[in-house]
């Protein structure tokens, strides 16, 4: 056979087992992997005609026509056969789904290999500073005393501030998580230090240039070589518009973006693998943490989401009449996704504000904690979008004895059923009314078919008499007797209240959950602006001040007057409703429709089930007919050799077989279509 012959015959060879794969793919009924089908339909065209032949030898050449023809469909039927055996033999071995397509798998390889060189830098990371023993096992005995932790939250610290801008980034969002992590690895971790080395002025003056689409010079009169601060994600520098004002230009550092992504597809596969092996990482959520933290790090690479915050902040600032926390004014048209254009706001970070703060005095400091203090909860329980991470390197001091509010890259928000939850939670947290607290929260978090109800509402008030006591009469001002302990209650409160609520799996959305973190962070911001602040206290008069402003009978015109343009078509409806529903039942008409399977879902469900029922039927009847048409064969002889009970036997069992292997295979899929 010559060279272009040999070509044609393994084209048609290949073609005709394609063609013979799809139509086994369309007999199984579900739709599987075309490589899996393929490799079925060459064992079927191989195995097929041999064992035929073992057992029923083939007709000689000179053989009549018609026993040719039956031989050749005898032979196609039991290839067919040994096909759908292979392919489900494949399916029960390894699910469809279960591996890569040659697509995928070449992406995921190529990707594999970007990702090796920063897999073994990382590892050897780990390695130095003694935290493999923490990758695998069920439980560690290494870590039971303070001294232990304290030594594994140093080690950990070093290493994620070896391990780059991602891992610093995820250590600095675990240290809020003190629900979840013992205090000593959250203290250790607060002391990540999100530095950089600074950029030569060339690489920011072409990356301001690259996002304005022309020269700084003619957008700015000035700007500043020298960065004011120099971050890992982005590097700012003073600036001057061509009118006069101050404002700083954020410039994100060239090639971070990609970084970041390369980084954060490695901590998604570790916390996958660390879930599966180690019990700390599966007790911890860490797939459910990284996922959250890779979402608020890509928020915080997009300077146009950070322009959008801090344009929604200052909005609710203006709302809740804050005259002492402001925010910085934004120059939207100046945003791109990589460059920020802002107002420049004067002052001192909190935590090096102690002089600038002693000076104020002890009553404006009162104030400004209280003020503060509002601010947040309006965000929370009103406006939607708040600060989830207000520490005190977020806060400025300012000379005039004002606070600014800084780094809104990442912001919660809540919606509107969540802040009336959130409020009504916090107003029986306040009273330390439980029963109301318990129907607060119940609204809510996720619950599942059976909660109960009275062990949660007990639990919950001695989570409230432990740690927010009800306020005893006669008592002194916070502000004239501090009580330095007071400030670890919120912290206390929120670790046990997530307990509470992973006891009695009950689920809370992550916005809520960073709502509770927000709120407890703000706890030593609190006591920094003013030593022995009760937050519980002030929360409690805050919500007193805002209730009165809710029954101020203005507020309640304004409510009132909402809600009947809402329910006024309702109640323009309900007269002759519930006169058709009188008439209906005098006369004996009154009927109650109830649709059985009304949800789409349920009915293709029922449908799945009664496919599958009628399925094993047919196949039972089809085999037990062939074994009785084989016990009285031959009947009428077709030829020489083969009677008509064997032919019709014979497709009666293929069917059987095709039929069982059909449901095998819906059986052993992980989803059915």
């Amino acid at each position: 056979m010559d060279f272009l012959g040999a070509q044609l015959y393994l084209w048609s060879v290949l073609l005709t087992v394609l063609l013979f794969g799809l139509f086994v793919r369309r007999v199984m009924g579900v739709r599987l992997g075309l490589l899996r089908t393929f490799v079925a339909a060459l064992i079927g065209g191989a195995a097929g005609p041999a064992l035929l032949g073992a057992l029923l030898p083939p007709p000689s050449p000179g053989a009549d026509l018609l026993t040719l023809v039956l031989y050749t469909v005898l032979m196609a039927a039991v290839a067919l056969v040994v096909a759908m055996f292979a392919l489900a033999v494949i399916e029960m071995l390894i699910p469809d789904g279960s591996l890569p397509g040659p697509v995928t798998a070449a992406r995921s390889l190529r990707g594999r290999m970007r990702r090796s060189g920063r897999y073994v830098r990382l590892l050897r990371i780990v390695v130095r500073h003694g935290l493999v023993r923490f990758l695998r096992g069920r439980s560690h005995r290494a870590v039971r005393t303070q001294e232990e932790r304290h030594a594994l939250a140093r080690s950990l610290r070093r290493a994620l501030e070896d391990g780059g801008v991602t891992f610093v980034k995820l250590g600095q969002q675990l240290s809020t998580r003190r629900d979840l992590l013992p205090p000593e690895i959250t203290a250790e971790l607060a002391r990540l230090q999100d530095d950089a080395a600074q950029l030569e002025w060339g690489v920011v003056e072409q990356a301001i240039e690259s996002e304005l689409g022309q020269p700084w010079r003619e957008v700015f009169a000035s700007v500043d070589p020298v960065p004011v601060a120099a971050a890992s994600i982005a590097q700012v520098h003073a600036a001057t518009t061509p009118d006069g004002d101050a404002v700083v230009v954020k410039v994100q550092r060239p090639g971070i973006a990609e970084q970041v992504a390369r980084d954060v597809e490695i901590l998604r596969h570790l916390a996958t693998t660390l879930t599966a092996r180690a019990a700390w990482a599966a007790d911890l959520g860490l797939a459910d943490l990284v996922e959250g933290f890779a979402t608020a790090l890509t928020e915080e690479l997009d300077f146009r989401i950070e322009r959008d915050n801090l344009q929604a902040v200052a909005a609710g600032l203006a709302e809740s009449g804050a005259e002492d926390v402001v925010t910085a004014t934004v120059w939207q048209n100046l945003c791109t996704r990589r460059l920020l254009v802002m107002g420049r706001l004067e002052g001192v970070p909190l935590g090096e504000a102690s002089g600038l703060l002693t000076a104020l005095g002890a009553s404006r400091r009162q104030h400004l904690a209280s003020e503060l203090l509002r601010v947040v909860l309006d965000q929370v329980t009103r406006q939607g979008v708040f600060h989830v991470d207000l520490h005190p390197g977020n806060l400025l001091v300012r000379s005039d004895g004002t606070l600014g509010m800084l780094d809104l890259g990442s912001v919660g928000r809540l919606g509107s059923q969540s802040r009336s939850g959130v409020a009504r939670l916090l107003a029986a947290l306040g009273t330390g009314d439980s029963v109301a607290a318990t129907d607060a929260l119940l609204e809510v978090v996720e619950r599942p078919d059976r909660v109960n109800e009275r062990v949660l509402e007990q639990e919950l008030g001695e989570i409230l008499l432990r740690f927010a006591p009800p306020v005893a009469t006669g008592t002194a001002s916070t502000a004239t007797h501090p009580t330095p302990a007071a400030p670890a209650n919120i912290a206390g409160a929120v670790a046990a209240l997530f307990r509470l609520l992973a006891r009695h799996r009950l689920g809370i959305p992550p916005q809520l959950a960073a709502a509770f973190r927000a709120i407890a962070t703000l706890e030593g911001t609190l006591d920094l602006i003013c030593p022995g602040f009760d937050l519980v206290g002030g929360a409690r008069e805050a919500s007193r001040a805002r209730l009165q402003a809710d029954l101020d009978p203005a507020q309640l015109r304004r409510r009132a007057e909402s809600e009947l343009v809402t329910a006024l078509p309702v109640l323009r409806r309900l007269p002759r409703r519930l006169d058709r529903i009188a008439d209906a039942a005098e006369h004996g008409r009154l009927q109650v429709n109830a649709r059985l399977l009304a949800h789409p879902e349920d009915r293709r469900f029922v449908t799945r089930l009664w496919h599958q029922a009628l399925l094993t039927i047919l196949a039972a009847t089809a085999g037990l007919m062939a074994t009785v048409l084989y016990l009285v064969a031959p009947g009428p002889m077709v030829t020489d050799e083969v009677g008509l009970f064997h032919v019709i036997a014979t497709a009666l069992l293929a069917g059987s077989v095709i039929l069982v292997l059909r449901l095998l295979v819906v059986f052993f899929r992980r989803e059915e279509g």
